[in-house]
């Protein structure tokens, strides 16, 4: 291995902290405030029921949470289904 990689592999911001990434925990809280503060939750909500009385988009997203479900290891017992 070269000195070079070595010294790219630590620059700030580019390590890997695993599980416990606190900057990206950062960067996805501060976004997820933004989209709260900008009063984007009622237009997604909105959306989000317009799709689920669609029932041919509803269909497909029901199928896209299946195949999600199918992959995970084990149920989550805090969902409902």
């Amino acid at each position: 291995m070269s000195k070079n990689s070595d010294q790219d592999r630590n620059k700030p911001g580019d390590r890997n902290e695993g599980e416990g990434n606190r900057e990206a925990d950062r960067h996805y809280r501060e976004a997820t405030e933004r989209y709260v503060a900008d009063g984007k939750v009622a237009h997604a909500a909105k959306e989000a029921e317009r799709a689920l009385d669609d029932e041919g988009e509803r269909t497909e997203l029901e199928q896209a949470e299946q195949l999600g479900r199918s992959r995970a290891k084990e149920h989550d017992p805090e969902t409902r289904r």
